[in-house]
């Protein structure tokens, strides 16, 4: 027997959403895109792996950067991907999106000979679906009779081995060849010879889900309660019929006499901002419910409720909520029906589905600018050397990182862009400072349109911003910074960048909490940044203070890493030392400890680059062996 490990196998479509970024204008006239994962079977794979079940998918993506796009993505939502296969003759799909209103939201199918249309019976492995409990099949692939054909494997697989079947209806006339390219948005088209083709495989469905004119082409009326009889006729499948904001009716037996006499339960009142990706999202939603055996009352009501919180989002899987966000939204609703406006939810969204988990943060942080300037400066050498350096730090760093090591590094990108660019998109975590060095009060290097700058960042960059700040600040100083760092916050929630806010108390403060109160006010004013970092301090109990309030207000902190201050070895250990039982301290961030003297050697011509790579990275093994000898990596 095989042991069932996995809930849910979905197959099918597999593409790149390009979402334009302009609400309420035509297609033509978007002028930016945001790039999500999108199609059908992929959405509720990574909704329903959100809502805590074991999911997996089969589907095919191009041999290129969209197709790996799909396969990081889709990894790191937690679903598995053994059963993804590239294709080295086809592309991955595209769809270009735009929203032009609530009920108006126009998009171009790019699916000509696409990866996901190349599944055949071959891809299916009997072994593999005998692990789930339950398959997923959408109308697309019963379009062509390859992918027909693999979708009927599938099926028997799946009733060899005791699995349940669902049957997504999904239909898009426009990938039939029923409706012309630019009606992408079109939701029927009659035709007896589809309707058939649907109508072949209800009979071996235990779940049958679509909207009001997917059952009308799976049941081949428009009359909604015919079709729902005709597919009763051929299927004893229990039926679920999505009523958008009504919410949704199931059929367990006899379709009655009135849609309404069904099991139903409420929609919920939101604003409707972006229909498409909803009806994934439901049905992510009613099957963490069904797979769990859960009476359907609750099952419609998990669907209604996931399906309200997408509809009222931009995205389609990018939207789904996490299980702590749906439960928390079913308890306790919304301050108002604008979902994506209201900011308890909008951190819970945020801190609940983050791409990748970061158990610890060794970094070097060299995105030193003016004292990198200032050491230029005593040995008379051009500022334009300073790039040069950055890139022997970031070269002896690669050397000092073994297995078992979480690398990380600040670097900006005046000085350090070479640097940045040759880190990013790997193993390493990076941050990138957007503060002006040593003003006060704040100011972004960038100057007022933080958002605008953010925007030109890659993926996984974390913005970072130092900041001198003290809660009895003056008042006009402590309200300007409060507000600057509150821009950068809702810039980075805006795009989706995390944020790494560093405080610096006053050297002279006579505060015994100074960190521990800053924390307290900037929570209190709602700042949520994803990350902490701040000064060592080799007092246990100032750290329990600090963890403290950010346990109260934010469980969901990614954490603290420790900056060095150009601490000695001594003094980083006693540092470290101190942390040892605070699980919310991740690591370091340390920079001049490390380079400071390879810095001056370098400069003043006392030192080759070889012999200044070795220095660094000797001096970044030494901390990262510092840190370990009292912090076992995870």
């Amino acid at each position: 027997m095989t042991a069932i490990n996995l809930d849910l196998i979905t197959m099918g479509r597999s593409s790149v959403d390009l979402y334009g970024e302009q609400i309420g204008g035509r297609l033509e006239d978007m002028r930016s895109f945001a790039k999500y994962v999108g199609g059908c079977p992929t959405n509720i794979a990574i909704g329903t792996s959100r809502l805590g079940l074991n999911s997996a998918i089969i589907t095919r993506v191009g041999d290129e950067q969209m197709g790996r796009f799909i396969i990081e993505t889709l990894a790191h939502e937690g679903v598995d991907v053994s059963q993804v296969t590239s294709d080295p003759d086809r592309l991955t799909a595209l769809v270009i999106l735009g929203i032009r209103d609530s009920e108006n939201i126009p998009h171009i199918f790019y699916r000509s000979d696409c990866a996901d249309m190349a599944i055949g019976p071959e891809h299916i492995d009997p072994a593999f679906v005998a692990r789930a409990n339950a398959v997923l099949v959408s109308g697309t692939h019963m379009s062509k009779p390859n992918v027909e054909d693999a979708t009927r494997e599938l099926i028997k697989c799946a009733k060899a081995s005791g699995g349940k079947v669902i049957f997504d209806i999904d239909y898009r006339p426009t990938l039939w060849g029923v409706a012309q390219h630019a009606a992408g948005d079109s939701r029927f088209v009659a035709s007896e010879e589809i309707s058939l083709r649907l109508q072949s495989i209800l009979a071996d469905c235990d779940l049958i889900v679509g909207t009001e004119e997917e059952v009308h082409i799976a049941g081949g009326s428009t009359d909604i309660l015919e079709a729902l009889r005709v597919i009763r006729d051929l299927s004893p499948a229990t039926i679920v019929l999505k009523r958008g904001a009504l919410g949704c009716t199931v059929f367990a037996g006899a379709i009655p006499a009135s849609i309404d006499d069904g099991i139903s339960a409420e929609g919920f009142e939101v604003e409707v901002y972006n229909t498409l990706g909803a009806g994934d999202g439901f049905l992510s939603g009613f099957l963490r419910g069904w797979l769990r055996d859960e009476p359907l009352e609750t099952c419609c009501r998990f669907g209604n409720a996931c399906g309200a919180i997408v509809v009222s989002r931009h995205g389609c899987s990018p939207a789904s909520p996490s299980w702590e966000e749906l439960c928390d939204y079913l308890q306790n609703g919304s301050e108002t029906p604008k979902l994506r406006l209201d900011k308890r939810l909008a951190h819970l969204h945020r801190a609940t589905t983050r791409l990748k988990d970061w158990p610890e943060v060794c970094a070097l942080a060299f995105d030193h600018r003016s004292q990198l300037e200032a050491i230029a400066d005593r040995h008379g050498a051009e500022h334009g050397k300073i790039a040069q350096f950055k890139n022997l730090i970031a070269n002896g760093a690669q050397r000092a990182v073994s297995d078992g090591t979480t690398p990380g590094a600040l670097i900006d990108s005046k000085y350090g862009a070479a640097p940045l660019a040759m880190l990013s998109g790997g193993d390493w975590w990076l941050a990138r400072p957007v503060e002006k060095p040593g003003v006060v009060p704040l100011e972004f290097e960038c100057g007022e349109n933080i958002a605008l700058e953010l925007r030109t960042w890659p993926a996984g960059h974390v913005a970072k911003c130092l900041v001198f700040y003290h809660p009895d600040d003056p008042e006009a100083l402590r309200s300007a910074q409060e507000k600057r760092m509150l821009a950068l916050y809702e810039a980075c929630l805006e795009t989706g960048t995390e944020m790494l806010l560093e405080i610096i108390p006053p050297a002279n403060s006579q505060d015994d909490a100074p960190v521990a109160r800053a924390l307290e006010r900037l929570y209190a004013i709602g700042l949520y940044p994803d990350w902490w970092k701040l000064p060592p301090n080799a007092d246990p109990a100032a750290w329990n203070r600090i963890s403290d309030v950010i346990n109260r207000h934010d469980p969901h902190c990614r954490g603290i890493v420790i900056l060095g201050q150009e601490a000695s070895p001594e003094a980083l250990k006693q540092g470290f030392d101190a942390v040892a039982n605070i699980t919310l301290c991740k690591g370091f961030a340390v920079g001049r400890s490390i380079f400071q003297g390879p810095a001056d050697a370098w400069f003043a011509g006392t030192a080759d680059d070889e012999t200044t790579m070795a220095a660094i990275a000797e001096n970044y093994r030494q901390i990262i062996d510092l840190w370990h000898s009292r912090h076992s990596p995870s």
